[in-house]
């Protein structure tokens, strides 16, 4: 065997892959680091079966035109194989531009963004109020803390039952309006009312989190920026607007992202407080997606995969233009 002499190290060179070749680098990565890969891999593992064996596969089932009839199936002891047939983006151009585009998911979409915005400036604008309280030095802080931290500790289901109980017809809030003579709506039936009472439940249950959160900013701000503003002769809005929202903004902007996408996949608040039929016009996109998937005859297992699809890219869309939009404010303030 023939080995060559490098003349300016004085090393031996022979067949092997040079020192630069990635796949030395990933050799010698892992005889370095073999520890933390082994550390990783349980959740790699994990992680690619609950998560991306299924994107995988719904964005597959998007491509087709599969349903409840044509899927592989089991009846008693007898297979019936699948039907399905691949067609490309047909599901997609159905959802955004066919004869029922509008009706089923444009209408929904609106009503969606609205809902999340609604939603969020509610949780945002609520939670900072109550957040601006408790840091104050109040007799009973603690206990109002506790208080206030009740909806969101309750698990998701008993406080949407407990609302939709209230909200009934012949509920406390109904007998309440009656006492006082005024007009009773039909929360749970009328498309205006059950709009309103979904925004009011799920800002009843998501105003804790934002307050919590912006309470931790607000206790990290340094208290020698308001005495300083103070001797400059700042009001307590100029102290508020120059000094708290500047000193909040990255606990907001990480809230408020948080928020919208909570909001926006807010499955468990709109299926337990209507059910997947009871108000087809307040169904936000990811509820009528089940709809379609698991609470018609035949389920639509393509058109659910689409939606879930389509609200990803959505949020992937939005969740972009919102940090180019921190990332060009924050450059704007320096």
């Amino acid at each position: 065997m023939t080995v060559a002499i490098d003349r300016a190290t004085g090393e031996r060179r022979g067949d092997r892959a040079p020192r630069s070749g990635l796949g030395r680098r990933l050799k010698q990565g892992y005889q370095k680091h073999w520890y933390a890969y082994a550390m990783i891999a349980p959740v790699v593992i994990v992680l690619g079966v609950l998560v991306l064996y299924p994107l995988v596969y719904g964005l597959y089932l998007t491509l087709t035109d599969a349903n409840s009839l044509n899927t592989a199936r089991t009846i008693g002891v007898n297979h019936i194989d699948a039907t399905y047939k691949f067609i490309g983006l047909g599901n997609y151009k159905e959802i955004l531009f066919g004869p029922l585009a509008y009706d089923r998911f444009w209408s929904h979409f609106l009503w969606t963004a609205f809902w999340t915005a609604a939603c969020v400036f509610l949780h945002y604008t609520i939670g900072l109020g109550l957040a601006l309280m408790l840091n104050q030095k109040l007799r009973g802080r603690t206990f109002y803390r506790l208080l206030l931290v009740v909806p969101w500790a309750v698990p998701t289901f008993v406080t949407v039952f407990s609302w939709r109980i209230m909200l009934a017809d012949s509920g406390v809030i109904n007998q309440v309006l009656h006492s006082l003579h005024l007009p009773e709506p039909q929360w749970l039936e009328d498309t205006f009312w059950q709009r309103f009472a979904a925004i009011t439940v799920n800002t009843w249950c998501g105003v804790p989190f934002m307050m919590l959160s912006l309470l931790g900013g607000l206790q990290s701000i340094d208290p020698s920026l308001y005495e300083a503003a103070e001797m400059d002769g700042a009001s307590t809005w100029q102290r508020f607007r120059h000094v708290t929202l500047p000193g909040l903004r990255a606990v907001s902007s990480t809230v408020v992202l948080l928020g919208v996408i909570w909001t926006f996949n807010q499955f468990a608040i709109i299926f337990l407080l209507f059910g997947p039929t009871g108000a087809p016009d307040a169904q936000i996109l990811v509820t009528w997606a089940y709809y379609l998937g698991f609470g018609q005859q035949p389920r639509d297992f393509a058109q659910s995969a689409a939606y879930g699809v389509l609200l990803l890219s959505i949020l992937t869309v939005f969740t972009s233009f919102y940090f180019r939009w921190l990332k060009r404010n924050d450059q704007l303030a320096v």
